[in-house]
């Protein structure tokens, strides 16, 4: 169990905030709550949470518009978007702006724990290294090693490995990474960017790269790096 992991709930319904709130506290996380955009943008202005739970529709903004805002400033804070919204392409426009996980209302307590649970799991915090079968990742200080030795990586190479170690064991899809990486920058063509940049860095971190260990691909959907 994640004891004492800080989640923040934002949803404009005082009784779902309530049942929440009970049930997270029940299953050793603190929970701090907020019914609108404006108080949670204030609770987030003095402190980062280990995971937001975010609902789709607020009084004061847009759930989507409000994810992409905390992917920008808290890029590697996971966040569940609730919402009523059950269509495949709802899901899939969600996932889009940067949401880590998607639920929909009405939910059972113990899936909702597990999603967390998950998304807790993928998320690599930035003062901390994650080490993968002799690879170690240092966000903090911006550093590869593999099996003791450094890995020179340049500072697109070092985002594109970041990104998938944060979203580890997950497919994340091609345009997932433009966005993420090079947001709405105007290139040629981003695609060969994905694509040479990939090549580069598996050619650093795999021992043959025509067969990575790390960094999978996942044919006509996107990659996945391995757990």
């Amino acid at each position: 169990m994640d004891k004492k992991k800080k989640l923040l709930v934002i949803d404009d319904d005082p009784d779902i905030l309530k049942v929440l709130r009970a049930n997270l506290e029940l299953y050793g996380y603190t929970a701090v709550t907020a019914d609108s955009w404006t108080k949670a943008r204030a609770i987030l202005d003095d402190q980062v949470p280990d995971l937001i739970i975010l609902d789709l529709t607020l009084p004061d903004g847009d759930g989507l518009e409000i994810c992409r805002l905390i992917k920008e400033e808290n890029h590697r804070v996971p966040v569940i978007m609730l919402t009523a919204r059950d269509s495949i392409s709802d899901k899939v426009t969600g996932l889009e702006s940067g949401a880590d996980d998607y639920i929909v209302k009405p939910f059972e307590t113990l899936e909702l724990i597990a999603r967390i649970k998950a998304c807790l799991r993928r998320s690599v915090p930035v003062d901390k290294a994650l080490t993968i079968n002799g690879l170690e990742i240092d966000m903090k200080a911006h550093q590869v090693t593999l099996n003791g030795k450094n890995v020179e990586l340049t500072p697109k190479e070092f985002e594109l490995l970041s990104l998938f170690a944060s979203n580890r064991g997950e497919v994340i899809t091609r345009e997932f990474i433009r966005k993420k990486i090079w947001g709405d920058a105007k290139l040629y063509s981003w695609s060969r960017a994905i694509d040479v940049h990939l090549q580069h860095l598996r050619q650093k971190i795999e021992e043959n790269p025509s067969e990575p260990e790390f960094i999978i691909t996942v044919a006509g959907v996107g990659y996945k790096f391995r757990e």
